[in-house]
This record gives C-alpha cells, structure tokens and sequence, in this order.
C-alpha cells in the first residue's frame, strides 16, 4: 500500500522587502526590429524603501482595522449559578464578543455565556445593556445573544477560507477585564483541530500567534481592511505564540442554526465507545480504508443502537458509506446526517464483517 503524503493547499505568502537599497542595475534589452537594429541599453531604478515607511504602513494598517472594528465589539460580563459544599452560590466571569447585525445580535463563545442567569453587555461608547441568549452550541464553542439599543454598529464579516498562512491578522478583546486592547500577529496555521468542552472537534481552527488572554474569549479576529475572519477562542496555557480562533465561516453556519433552531440539531445513536486499533489481519483480510475504528463499549438501553442490534466490543468501521478510522469521524457522520433517516452501518464482529442498519435519532435534550 502506497503511503499518501497531502500537500497543504494554503501557499505561503511571502512578501519581499527590498530596504535602504541605492544602487542602479541596468538591464539590456534586445529590439528586433525589421531593419535589423542593435541592442539598446535601458535603466531600471528600484524604488527605496526605509525601515521607517515600512513600520508606518504596518501601525496604519493595524490602527484603520481596530478604529473600524471597535465599535462594534463588546465587553461581556456574566453571572452563573454555580453549585458548592454550602448549595448554590453566584459566580461571576466575562468575555468579548462583537455586533454582527443592526438589531443587535452579538456572536461570543459558548463557554462565555453558557449557563448564565444575567448578561450585561458593555459597548465602546460606555453604554450598559442586557441581553438575552438566542441560542448557544458547546460543540462548537460558540453562542448568539441579543441586545436592544439604538445605534448599534455592526461588524462586516469576511471569508474564513481566504486567509493565507502569515497574513496580517489582529485580535480586538477585554483581556483581564482591560476593555478594547487590541494586539497584532500573523496566521501561523489554517485547518486545525480543536476539541471543545462537549469532547467533540472543533475543524477548520485558525491559529495565530495574535496574544490572547482570559477575556479575549469571544472577540473578532480580523484582517487589515476591518473584516471578522475568526471568533478568539483559546490559547494553550504555558505556550507563547499559540493561540487559535474559529473561522468565521463555521460561525455563520452555526449562528444561522441557532437563530433559526436556537440550537444545533445532531443526531445520536446512543453508544459509549472509543477509538480503537484494528488487527492487521482483519484489515488485509476485509480490504478495509483505515487501521483503526470505533469500538462499543456499551451501549443504551432502547437507544437506536440497541434497537439496530449493536452490541459491547462491536467495531465500527464505516457508517452511510463513509469510512470510520475514529470517534471524531463518527462525532462528524452524526451532526452531518439527518435524525430518523436510515442508515447502513459496517461493523467488524470477533472477525466477521456484518452490516446493520439503524435510525438515528436527535437527544432528548439538545
């Protein structure tokens, strides 16, 4: 079997600086004309350029993207009902999150607001508004609220899958409660994997090197021309220069399930199960895609794995077609298909190969 290599289709942008430079090269250039004449000599100039032009156009760039952003972003602060060894007790936390339309709808993180009893929304222009949840989806790690005010600035968005690796991004957010710090970066990577607290992936991450600290949850990430291409999310705790962001196109598709649903509807077999190494004997023998699978570990009583005949120790291998190499695909399968269709699902029992079907259904409690 032929090993595949997959060549990353993002290419690396590199600008070309040419600085303090004084020297003239001159170029000969051939004219044939019909009369047979010679080679005429011309002169190519380059332009110069100083350190000092350079960085002016760097803190422009930045300075127009943040004054054109600013006002549309938000300073979040929420108060959760939390449990405790002396009963329920009031905790407090905040985050960021920016205006996306004139009536007042705010994209943030899930985690910011999920649970919240009280949301106060704080504007650039000093205002003071509540707001009130749409809808938010763990799994994603991001959420939709609402305010009521008027003036409100929205933000344009932009398109997450034309970002190129080292382009100019900047992060607007209220890091530590400092509301409206701005800090600048490149994009470092595109197409990451993030898992969120519901334990499913995250796709598509954009990560940067753009500093990020407790309270940027939330806030824009944009371009130099002011447009949101990411939704700040997370960094890694005793890492420099690692921090990541969701793409702004995954935001709009969830943001437009959540004002339609106010939630996102995914469908569940009901099963525990894991990724898991396949023999490589089973894998020769039955010609299958990938080594690994799923493995049940057990599975609900009159869930649709149950009434498909699923049992402890099964290994799925494939389901609607698509191959299944590990719990995230199988994550991916289930919020692609829709609840209540029926749908094939390959599995590898002891060493047979046997196909059930099953029906998928949505949670109870979504």
């Amino acid at each position: 079997m032929m090993d595949c290599w997959r060549l990353d289709p993002n290419p690396l942008l590199i600008d070309i600086h040419l600085c303090n430079m004084s020297s003239t090269y001159d170029f000969l250039a051939s004219d044939s004309a019909e009369n047979g004449a010679g080679i005429q000599s011309q002169s190519y100039v380059p332009v110069a350029y100083n350190d000092a032009e350079l960085l002016d156009a760097y803190s422009r760039a930045v300075v127009t993207a943040a004054e054109k952003v600013s006002p549309s972003v938000v300073k979040i602060d929420v108060t959760q009902r939390v449990a405790s060894r002396r009963g329920e007790r009031e905790a407090h936390g905040g985050g960021s999150g920016f205006i996306f339309t004139p009536d007042g709808l705010i994209l943030t993180n899930s985690h910011v607001v999920h649970g919240a009893t009280r949301i106060e929304v704080s504007l650039n222009d000093g205002r003071q508004l509540l707001a009130s949840t749409i809808g938010d989806d763990p799994a994603t790690d991001l959420a939709v609220i609402r305010i009521d005010g008027p003036g409100l600035v929205p933000v344009p968005l932009g398109d997450s899958q034309q970002l190129r690796v080292g382009q100019l991004v900047i992060a607007i957010g209220n890091p530590f409660g400092f509301q409206y710090t701005v800090t600048a970066g490149v994009v470092s990577a595109l197409g990451r994997s993030l898992r969120s607290q519901s334990g499913r992936l995250i796709d598509d991450v954009i990560q940067t090197d753009a500093a990020l600290n407790p309270g940027n949850s939330g806030g824009p990430l944009v371009t130099s021309d002011g447009r949101v291409v990411g939704v700040n999310t997370a960094t890694i705790m005793m890492a420099q220069g690692l921090c990541f962001a969701i793409g702004i196109n995954t935001a709009k598709f969830v943001a437009s399930r959540l004002l339609r649903d106010g939630r996102i509807r995914r469908s569940y077999i009901g099963i525990e199960a894991q990724t898991a190494p396949l023999h490589r004997r089973l894998v020769r023998f039955h010609d299958l895609p990938a080594e690994t699978g799923v493995v049940v570990l057990s599975v609900e009583n009159n869930s649709p794995a149950a009434q498909a005949g699923l049992r402890e120790g099964d290994l799925i291998i494939s389901m609607a077609g698509r191959p299944v190499a590990g719990i995230d695909d199988l994550h991916r399968l289930l919020s692609d298909l829709p609840s209540g269709m029926r749908t094939e699902v390959a599995i590898l029992r002891r060493t047979e190969k046997l196909t059930v079907s099953l029906v998928p259904q949505e949670p109870a409690e979504s």
